[in-house]
């Protein structure tokens, strides 16, 4: 019965994690959509990115107080709702063309995203051994990066269907024609929005009533043993504050690779009806990246040592985009989604191992970390208006993977100690797991 729900609980966090993946990997293609409906020029249109990665850094801690309260599901299902909301409100703004109130549906929706990653991230990663957490968490990233690759395919499909033409005929129009082009190509992003407002909302209610247990992380993430950790203080746990700066590179870098490869390739004056969905190839890189730490993780391979592969093999695929031009530029930064895929589940459960009473505010201010999100991309778009893009590629992506090649070497370096420590806390982790299913079934 346990191991029932034990499958279920990984099933049901797989579904979020779809969600976090079709919302999240919308950016990419609504850049190119809002810079068009809204008339903007490509560092505005840039705001999607920044302001839906700010709501992290923002909204992360009191998402954390907000789970302290509710609960996990309840939690859950509040971050659903708002991001229901956010949905609705983005469409309708959007159809009206008002860019202010589009962007604050957005950061309502990265609001609700903040809450559902406060919670489910070291939900997954303490679902079971700490050392296999990059295992379970691969299983997330597939379920998110199979969300990811339909996401701009759907949006590209329903919305800027021919968005190149179009683009043209704006161009060549009078100004009357110009407005009432743009309002109608506008308006196709309503009914989608809508539709995801409301599949939102019903996931919510959904997710009251599973089965989803309640674990307390302080007994199954304890540092030094059952009695917990001697530590009184996250100023004493070096690995989350270095595991959140490294969260910030790797989400920047993510971002770029994904969500502004669009821009990157319209660099190379390559047409939008292709570079609209150049951020599913990255998605569909990342898939694969996934599929294979699934695969060596942690049977061939730590995943400490991983991560120091996938770092090496993101400086090298930005180099080689660097030293190219045109489609093979553009495939090698598709390519950096193989390099990522596993960063993400080799560096939360590095960072929160061993934080017990305080891995929910640890979860959080890694959560924080996804600001680099907005940042690094903003810094492209400002950056590449003076010098030369793929040099500004270069010079920011270079930095964020030379510091997750200094985490993953660190980590390594204390891996041996640790997972001794977590060995031996491993039976009471089953334990305590075992009990919250039985608890809360």
């Amino acid at each position: 019965m346990t191991a029932v729900r034990h499958t279920t609980s990984i099933a049901i966090i797989g579904a979020l994690f779809f969600i976090f993946g079709f919302v999240t990997w919308l950016n990419g293609p609504l850049i190119t959509f809002a810079q068009l409906a809204f008339d903007l020029d490509e560092v505005n249109a840039f705001l999607i990115l920044t302001v839906f990665f700010l709501s992290y850094f923002f909204l992360a801690i009191p998402s954390s107080w907000i789970l302290k309260l509710t609960g996990m599901k309840k939690g859950i299902a509040v971050g659903l709702f708002t991001m229901a909301v956010g949905a609705a409100v983005f469409g309708e703004f959007t159809t009206q063309r008002w860019y202010p109130g589009a962007l604050g549906g957005l950061f309502t929706i990265g609001a609700g995203l903040a809450l559902l990653q406060t919670a489910v991230n070291p939900y997954i990663s303490i679902l079971g051994p700490i050392e296999s957490a990059a295992q379970r968490i691969a299983v997330m990233g597939i379920c998110n990066k199979v969300a990811g690759i339909l996401a701009p395919l759907a949006i590209g499909a329903l919305v800027m269907q021919g968005i190149g033409d179009l683009s043209a005929k704006v161009e060549a129009a009078d100004p009357a024609t110009r407005e009432a082009l743009l309002n109608e190509f506008a308006a196709k992003i309503h009914t989608p929005y809508l539709a995801m407002a409301g599949l939102l909302a019903l996931l919510a209610v959904g997710v009251l009533f599973s089965p989803l247990p309640e674990i307390k992380a302080a007994e199954v993430n304890a540092g030094r043993g059952a009695d917990g950790d001697d530590r009184r203080s996250l100023w004493q746990f070096p690995q989350l504050w270095l595991g959140a700066l490294c969260i910030f590179a790797y989400v920047g870098a993510e971002v770029m690779a994904g969500d502004a490869i669009g821009t990157y390739g319209r660099g190379f004056d390559l047409p939008l009806d292709q570079t609209k969905f150049f951020t599913s190839f990255t998605l569909g890189a990342m898939l694969v990246g996934y599929v294979v730490g699934l695969v060596i993780i942690p049977r061939f391979i730590s995943q400490e040592r991983y991560l120091f592969v996938s770092s090496v093999l993101g400086i090298v695929f930005t180099v080689g985009a660097f030293l190219t031009t045109g489609y093979v530029s553009v495939a090698l930064v598709a390519a950096l989604g193989f390099a990522n895929a596993m960063m993400w589940p080799a560096i939360f459960p590095l960072a929160i191992r061993g934080l017990g009473r305080f891995t929910e505010l640890g979860s959080a201010i890694l959560i924080m970390g996804i600001v680099g999100g907005a940042i690094i991309p903003r810094l492209f778009a400002e950056l590449k208006q003076h010098y030369d893009f793929q040099w500004v590629f270069l010079l920011l992506m270079v930095p964020c993977y030379v510091y997750i090649l200094y985490f993953a070497w660190r980590s390594q370096r204390a891996e041996a100690p640790v997972a001794r420590d977590a060995a031996g806390a491993a039976p009471a982790q089953a334990s305590a797991i075992e009990r919250a299913a039985g608890t809360n079934g």
